[in-house]
């Protein structure tokens, strides 16, 4: 909804702003005194300052803050299954590898050698969810699986020559059923 009103305030402003270079431009054809012409823009070029940094800064706002940066109490508010994810020169280490349909699960994602590219697929090879595994920080990524079946986790950057052998395949069930075990 922020983003929509951002993009249609931008849309005005950029319109406003033709019209202005447009009536600039036609009037630049006459020849006219240019001292009165200054004094008057010198007067109202703080106010015009002010107000387009103060249409600026709410503008960042309201598109800015709805980006999907973590927020760390996320987990623990949804009641996420969070799961240690390591990255190997070639292989993936999971602190778990079933879930259920539903679950909520947030992926905490490290690199204990050099960068991985984290990305989650489904069983049609469609990227669901990526980020980047990096020695010494963790990335999260929240994902709720929709469909049971069996998806696989990729590598997404070139790591070495067994980059293409760094595949971990995971399973989702759906909850309840009798072959999970829960009643």
């Amino acid at each position: 909804m922020y983003q929509q009103l951002a993009w249609i305030l931008t849309v005005v402003l950029v319109f406003a702003l033709a019209v202005v270079f447009l009536t600039i431009a036609r009037k630049t054809a006459r020849r006219v005194d240019y001292q009165p012409i200054q004094e008057k823009g010198y007067r109202i070029r703080k106010y015009w300052f002010i107000s387009l940094v103060s249409v600026m800064v709410i503008a960042t706002f309201f598109s800015l803050r709805d980006l999907p940066y973590h927020d760390a109490t996320a987990a623990a508010a949804t009641g996420a299954k969070v799961v240690n994810v390591e990255g190997y020169q070639f292989y993936w280490k999971l602190s778990q590898e079933e879930f259920y349909v539903g679950e909520p699960v947030q992926f905490n994602v490290t690199s204990m050698d050099v960068n991985h590219g984290f990305g989650l697929y489904d069983e049609n090879m469609q990227l669901l969810a990526q980020t980047q595994a990096m020695p010494g920080y963790t990335n999260v990524v929240d994902f709720t699986f929709t469909k049971p079946g069996k998806y696989q986790i990729l590598c997404l950057e070139y790591c070495s020559v067994g980059h293409h052998v760094m595949v971990k395949e995971i399973v989702v069930k759906e909850k309840g059923g009798a072959s999970d075990g829960q009643n």
